[in-house]
């Protein structure tokens, strides 16, 4: 970790695009201005972790239980050639 001392309106860049500036200092809190581009996301840590828990809760998902819907589906034939809708491998006329 860097750790840099800075006094009210100074800055510290962060590459070519980001800006860090002190706004305040006032007993135990330091109010800061953060420059940068939109498509660049700023969170407060406990929002980061917020979001990051969330994401994990919507990517585990339950996995279906599909038996109910085999009486739905049509019967597969047992003869392949009873299919009469299926593609011949003709190629099509000039």
């Amino acid at each position: 970790m860097l750790v840099l001392t800075r006094k009210c309106d100074q800055k510290i860049r962060i590459g070519e695009t980001i800006s860090v500036t002190v706004l305040a200092v006032e007993r135990d809190q330091v109010r800061i201005g953060i420059s940068a581009p939109r498509d660049i996301a700023i969170h407060r840590e406990e929002v980061f972790d917020e979001i990051q828990a969330a994401n994990r809760a919507a990517a585990v998902t339950e996995r279906p239980d599909l038996t109910s819907l085999r009486s739905e589906l049509p019967k597969r034939p047992t003869d392949p050639d009873a299919c009469e809708d299926r593609p011949t491998d003709d190629p099509a006329p000039e």
